[in-house]
């Protein structure tokens, strides 16, 4: 899977870019169709502690699924954001095998 990583006021992170490399190739091994991922890492202005947003954009025979979440620190805001695309591609997986 090719994933590409974009960062908006936040320098960039080995780190971060080693985490979602390995969290997105969990779920390349179980949804093999997967063939793209654009990781956007940003930070927002808000009120609330909740200014660290990760977004992920994945492609794949069809449309696209997006996720998109906001927490205190990246790694949080990254395992959301997969969890929901887990869910997304599950749902996915479970309409290819009706066919």
């Amino acid at each position: 899977m090719q994933i590409i990583y974009e960062y908006h006021d936040v320098s960039a992170s080995q780190r971060l870019e080693g985490l979602a490399k390995e969290k997105l190739e969990k779920l390349e091994k179980k949804y093999d169709f997967v063939h793209r991922a654009d990781v956007f890492f940003k930070t927002e202005n808000r009120s609330d502690d909740y200014g660290m947003l990760c977004d992920i954009r994945l492609s794949m025979p069809g449309p696209r699924i997006f996720a998109s979440s906001n927490a205190e620190t990246f790694d949080t805001a990254l395992n959301e954001t997969v969890r929901d695309l887990e869910h997304q591609l599950r749902k996915i997986k479970e309409k290819m095998s009706e066919h």
